[in-house]
């Protein structure tokens, strides 16, 4: 059975929990459509990490100390969307350490982002993360499944960084932890993969909603249960924080949070993270996003 996953964050002001919403079908994107529905961007990583983009991900060249980084990919979608569901059905996502996977949306610090999977080093579970700029926070107590890693913090950072401060915080942004091991990494991929779906929210339910599993030319929201994630806007001006987003699909390798010593040694990962990107190509052979489908609703 697939674990399912409703990935929400609600940036409207005056939405509540109790609201769901019908949106109607504009895109349905599957195999070269949806890789026509992106770019792939050969930038300088915004993370630091031991990684040059570009268009896949290698597993067969050992690099040395002089070579820039272990060749991988980011994606950008080439529409930006405000208001809207997006429908993630992932068969396969990165494994393996020194990986750095992510799906978010983002345009730090102008617009904010969103977070919708990331994790790094196989550490399970999956974390869903909210960041912005200053003056924007989240209350400790809200409607959610899954278990908030930085309750009432600043949120005002490009990176997510798991901490248990409660205040300003650096590059940390505000996590929620998914309960549920299976939501992440190779778990995730033993378990035949699963579905992501975000509204600007985070969401789980036991049960896959018909909507999710079948995506049609419509879906109600009101149906998917209670979040699993849930970033309100009463304390975070939300028309001041964020804007339209693009879809952004990356893999880095190391980098600020997956190849800190701290991080990286806790992981239980071998060597240094930056010594075993290099020196093992064959370890990132199922360093790979495998998507069934992206269905958009707006």
């Amino acid at each position: 059975m697939r674990i399912d996953f409703h990935s929400f964050v609600i940036l409207a002001p005056a939405v509540t929990m109790t609201l769901g919403a019908t949106y109607q079908r504009s895109s349905q994107l599957a195999g070269q459509s949806f890789l026509d529905a992106f770019s792939f961007q050969a930038i300088p990583d915004p993370t630091n990490g031991r990684v040059t983009y570009v268009n896949e991900t290698d597993y067969t060249t050992t690099l040395s100390s002089s070579d820039p980084g272990r060749n991988s990919f980011r994606i950008e979608s080439n529409i930006q969307y405000e208001t809207h569901v997006a429908i993630f059905d992932i068969a396969h996502m990165p494994q393996g350490c020194g990986t750095w996977p992510a799906i978010l949306g983002a345009n730090w610090p102008n617009e904010g982002e969103v977070d919708i999977v990331e994790g790094v080093n196989d550490q399970t579970p999956n974390t869903c993360s909210l960041h912005t700029g200053s003056n924007c926070t989240m209350p400790s107590s809200r409607p959610m499944t899954g278990s908030d890693r930085s309750s009432s913090l600043q949120v005002f950072a490009p990176l997510m960084v798991p901490t248990a401060t409660h205040t300003d915080n650096g590059n940390s942004g505000c996590g929620v932890s998914i309960n549920d091991d299976k939501s992440y990494g190779p778990q995730f991929n033993s378990n035949g993969g699963g579905w992501y779906a975000i509204e600007r929210s985070s969401r789980l339910s036991d049960s896959v909603p018909s909507d999710i599993n079948s995506p049609g030319s419509s879906i109600n929201t009101s149906n998917w249960g209670t979040p699993a994630a849930y970033f309100p806007d009463t304390d975070c001006d939300f028309s001041t924080h964020f804007g339209e987003h693009n879809i952004i699909i990356n893999l880095t390798f190391c980098g600020d949070w997956a190849g800190s010593s701290s991080v990286y040694a806790a992981s239980g990962c071998p060597s240094t993270c930056v010594d075993y990107v290099d020196d093992n190509p064959s370890a990132f052979e199922n360093a790979y996003f495998e998507f069934n489908s992206l269905n958009i609703y707006q």
